[in-house]
């Protein structure tokens, strides 16, 4: 099975990025499957319902999340009817929405599964214990399983990926929008990276303008952020994995619009 899965989409120019360049790229990759990260594609926080269903049907297949899912409450209603849709699984009992799903493809069942982590991030449970509960139930059912992990410190990161070594076909982390050099797959056969980056403004900070951002830091004051402007850039990274849910190759991937 060959997925793509893409950082975090940032606003419009993220949205206008991706549902152009899609086409091509799964037409030059022989893609399966699309997986990306949605929770800052409306105004560079949150999801509105009009920009999910835009996604999806420009061939995004499932819609990770975050932290900031939240911010539009119109989403919770879509949340509840689009399976394609998640919010991280570790959210309390009676969190609107799932978070994972299984996605039949062509070449198998995928499982995605959205975590958040805990460190500098909200109080959510454990992501550790949510992730094996969930593979409890998702083994039994796919054998490509993916996981997207929002979350900011790379250690967090970087221990769910040997907590679930050899028990999943990738763990992905997102939430930073900055890519990072550390794609590998295990011995074991699980490829991880600790962020997948970004799809949003190139010549930006994480996204935003960077005039507001800057001032914030220097004077400590509170100040409106905007999604940037200017080239595009569109990050990820693609997996390859052979029938039995193991990673075969792991690449990451960088386009600029």
């Amino acid at each position: 099975m060959r997925i793509l899965f893409l950082g975090d989409i940032v606003g419009r120019p993220g949205r206008n990025a991706v549902t152009r360049l899609l086409p091509g790229l799964k037409a030059k990759w022989e893609l399966d499957c699309v997986v990306a990260n949605a929770e800052n594609a409306s105004g560079g926080i949150g999801l509105t319902v009009k920009n999910a269903r835009q996604l999806y049907t420009a061939g995004i297949d499932v819609l990770t999340s975050g932290n900031h899912i939240w911010k539009h409450k119109e989403i919770i209603g879509c949340m509840q009817e689009c399976p394609w849709l998640l919010r991280p699984a570790n959210y309390p009992p009676g969190a609107p929405g799932q978070g994972w799903g299984i996605y039949a493809v062509a070449r198998g069942d995928l499982a995605v599964v959205n975590l958040l982590g805990r460190i500098f991030m909200d109080q959510v449970d454990c992501p550790f214990q949510t992730a094996d509960k969930v593979l409890s139930k998702v083994k039994e059912q796919a054998r490509h399983i993916i996981i997207d992990f929002h979350a900011e410190a790379t250690s967090e990161k970087k221990a769910l990926f040997y907590a679930l070594n050899g028990r999943v076909s990738a763990v992905i982390g997102t939430h930073t929008h900055v890519p990072t050099a550390d794609a590998q797959i295990s011995p074991e056969q699980t490829a991880y990276i600790s962020d997948a980056g970004m799809c949003g403004p190139y010549h930006s900070v994480i996204g935003m303008e960077p005039g507001p951002i800057l001032e914030r830091f220097q004077t400590g004051l509170p100040q409106p952020f905007s999604v940037g402007k200017g080239e595009v850039v569109v990050q990820g990274a693609l997996l390859d994995t052979d029938d039995t849910g193991r990673a075969v190759g792991f690449t990451p991937v960088e386009q600029y619009y």
